[in-house]
């Protein structure tokens, strides 16, 4: 399977993501997958009111569309993230748009939340097998902005309350213009706000994530942090891709636009995700950012993360690395 892998990575990074997927879920559907990915046992735990196979997870990003949920769940995870979707399906930004720096075990990406439409993704929920947990990944639309911006969440929120184990809120991405505008005190107590709104409405009791960006200083964190506490807000996924480039030791990939991610965050993430935890130790946390091997996934958990989610380190190593990681 290394071969394979490597035969893969010669592809352009978009289309080698899909001929990795797409052959996954040919050995699944032929009932191949666990022999050449053996899953292990699971130990099940009981984490925000849900029963999850283990602590570790897809990020959002690795299937966007909700397409291939029932092949990632087999690899072994004990939860998949979908997403993010946005209320009407977008081409994204223009290619190219993904970078990889295998060297570094780095990816940058400006995609801009390409994707099929949430009416899409809930007949894709509606029809999965897979029966780990499942959250959704929401965001809005590149031309939405202000309140209709907001209006985005609410659809999306609502098309999928039902259809989700979980629902996170992801203001944190770079690659849509103004979004992380949303990480400012005021502009995060309207969305929380309209959230909450309908949250008390519909009923909602499952849990509820916002996903914020690694480059907000503390000041920052500390009114994040307060706004979560006072809302229907189940707590924090730290953290989403960064902007800054100058951590990668390839001088070429600085002036890069798009967000970063792999090994070079894993420090940045996992010291904000220590932060976070330090100043509110009852605020749940999900880790995410730089995972490449069991070392990383347990610091993440002693940092504060009670669940670690997965995305360049799946894309860099393959599906082996689930294994890897539980195993030891």
């Amino acid at each position: 399977m290394n071969l394979v892998l490597k035969i893969i990575k010669l592809f352009p990074p978009e289309a080698a993501h899909s001929i990795a997927l797409y052959s996954l879920k040919i050995l699944y559907q032929l009932r191949l997958i666990n022999i050449f990915f053996p899953k292990l046992h699971d130990e099940e735990l009981e984490v925000f009111g849900m029963t999850f196979a283990n602590r570790l997870g897809t990020a959002a990003g690795l299937d966007k569309n909700g397409d291939f949920i029932d092949c990632i769940g087999a690899l072994g995870f004990g939860f998949v993230e979908v997403g993010t979707v946005t209320p009407k399906a977008q081409l994204g930004n223009k290619k190219p748009r993904v970078f990889r720096i295998l060297k570094e075990k780095a990816i940058i990406n400006r995609l801009g939340f390409n994707n099929k439409g949430v009416d899409y993704l809930v007949k894709r929920l509606k029809k999965r097998t897979f029966r780990g947990i499942v959250g959704v990944n929401i965001g809005a639309n590149k031309t939405s902005d202000g309140q209709k911006r907001i209006d985005d969440y609410i659809e999306c929120f609502n098309k999928v309350e039902n259809y989700a184990d979980y629902i996170t809120v992801n203001i944190s991405s770079p690659n849509t213009p103004g979004l992380r505008d949303l990480h400012s005190s005021d502009n995060l107590k309207k969305l929380i706000g309209a959230i909450d709104k309908v949250i008390k409405i519909s009923g909602y009791k499952k849990s509820i994530f916002l996903k914020i960006s690694p480059d907000e200083n503390k000041e920052s964190i500390n009114e994040i942090i307060q706004i979560i506490n006072n809302s229907f807000f189940t707590g924090l996924i730290i953290s989403n891709t960064s902007i800054d480039k100058k951590i990668l030791k390839d001088k070429k990939y600085h002036t890069y636009e798009g967000g970063l991610s792999g090994k070079p965050i894993m420090n940045k993430s996992t010291e904000l995700l220590n932060l976070i935890y330090s100043n509110d130790p009852s605020i749940p946390l999900i880790g995410v950012g730089g995972v490449m091997n069991n070392k990383d996934f347990q610091d993440k958990i002693n940092s504060g993360a009670q669940l670690v989610q997965l995305y360049t380190g799946f894309v860099v190593k393959g599906p082996k690395i689930v294994a890897d990681i539980l195993k030891e």
